[in-house]
């Protein structure tokens, strides 16, 4: 399986590496940053790289290149599986994944990787399970630590890990019995010059907080759960009653944990349209863009928040005078990227941006228009209607159930 770790920051040096099946020695990372040279964006990378010896593969979040090693062919999508789920209970640990946070919890990054990995094979990876062998990092145990030295991995093993759910510990009780869904969905669209959706699809996540006692057994249903595709459940979820019924069966985890991902496919309403206007002259071209909410959707009286347009322009643009009646106007010089920001989208008044661009003289024009891209946040919306329908629970208690949803725009993009 995986032979070795290696955390690379944005410039190539190692910041943390970890070996379980012999050393390795560091110059493989050289393999994978002469790769990350010859390329302009890092996300052109491949994946998976061959080098004479070893498989390397490879994700990058927040500047940060988690590289695994391999000697043997093994699944590649187990590895990336790994190493996001290493990232996420990071994330979890730390608030934050940078080279900062990682080199001051250096220790527990470290005792992580030991309780994760055995061998160079997936052993725990359950944030619930994690927490309880080792403590999170906070001013308090690190003054302990430095004043006494003890350690802050303890020194019993949770009562979940020699169940056959070792997710959930046992004994867990509340007062107040309740459980929290968070409906998240992205939208990727684009937007052809009529304003038609040419393509689309939703990109699903339900983040789940649980705070229920003993050990529920759960039965989640949806309002029309056939439209999910490509779903991927969390351990606890019980794939043969889905496959069947097209239900959630799962004894969930205390706290918070990702309960699914799912896509949708096909013809998605979007929630906002842009309409792109960009002429260009002999001397320069003038820009036209206006942005509003649709009608007679569903998403009609909701608020659509942090609504951004990014307007790249060519690099023959020598400058750019631009204006909105609504919201602010940056403009990069260098980058030659307009980004409007116009925050909470007024139902009386339609946003506009306006203004005139300037070309070198010489140069031919443009062969065609950029293409912008939109961000933007619904509260209490899904793209796909994908709603909650009912929550039964084998307790004594009825718990309180707690849905929440929101839309975000992921790879939104307009052709002007």
């Amino acid at each position: 399986m995986i032979h070795s770790l290696f955390f690379l920051n944005e410039s190539g040096d190692v910041i943390i590496e970890k070996h379980y099946r012999g050393l390795v020695n560091r110059s493989i990372c050289d393999y994978f940053w002469d790769e990350v040279a010859k390329v302009a964006n890092v996300s052109e990378v491949s994946p998976i790289l061959i080098t004479p010896k070893f498989y390397l593969i490879h994700i990058q979040r927040n500047g940060i290149y988690f590289l695994a090693t391999m000697q043997q062919e093994v699944p590649p999508l187990l590895v990336i599986d790994f190493l996001q789920r290493m990232f996420d209970v990071f994330q979890e640990y730390f608030n934050t994944v940078s080279e900062s946070s990682l080199k001051e919890n250096f220790t527990s990054v470290y005792q992580l990787l030991d309780e994760m990995m055995d061998n160079g094979l997936p052993f725990t990876t359950e944030p619930n399970i994690l927490r309880e062998m080792i403590k999170p990092p906070n001013i308090i145990t690190n003054v302990l630590q430095g004043v006494t030295g003890a350690s802050n991995m303890n020194e019993v093993l949770p009562d979940g890990t020699l169940s056959n759910i070792p997710w959930r510990k046992m004994g867990v009780k509340y007062t107040t019995n309740e459980i929290f869904f968070d409906i998240i969905e992205e939208i990727d669209c684009i937007v052809d010059t009529n304003g038609m959706v040419s393509s689309s699809e939703v990109h699903g996540e339900i983040q789940t907080n649980s705070r229920l006692t003993g050990m529920p057994d759960l039965t989640l249903s949806f309002n029309n759960p056939t439209m999910m595709d490509d779903v991927a459940f969390h351990p606890c979820v019980r794939f043969s009653r889905w496959e069947h019924d097209k239900v959630l069966s799962f004894v969930p985890p205390d706290g918070q944990f990702k309960l699914m991902n799912y896509r949708v496919k096909g013809q998605i309403q979007t929630p906002i349209y842009v309409k792109p206007q960009i002429t260009y002259s002999e001397t320069g071209g003038r820009v036209n863009v206006m942005v509003g909410s649709k009608s007679g959707g569903s998403s009609m009286n909701k608020t659509i928040e942090g609504v951004v347009i990014i307007l790249p322009f060519p690099k023959a643009i020598l400058s750019a005078t631009l204006s909105a009646n609504i919201g602010s106007v940056q403009y990069d010089e260098i980058s030659k990227v307009c980004k409007w920001s116009i925050g909470k989208l007024p139902k009386d008044k339609t946003p506009n941006l306006t203004g005139s661009i300037q070309r070198q003289q010489g140069v031919a024009l443009p062969d065609g228009s950029p293409s912008l891209s939109a961000e933007f946040k619904i509260m209490m919306y899904t793209a796909s209607g994908i709603k909650v329908d009912s929550l039964a629970c084998n307790e004594r208690y009825k718990p309180y159930k707690g849905v929440r949803s929101i839309t975000k725009a992921g790879k939104f993009q307009i052709r002007s």
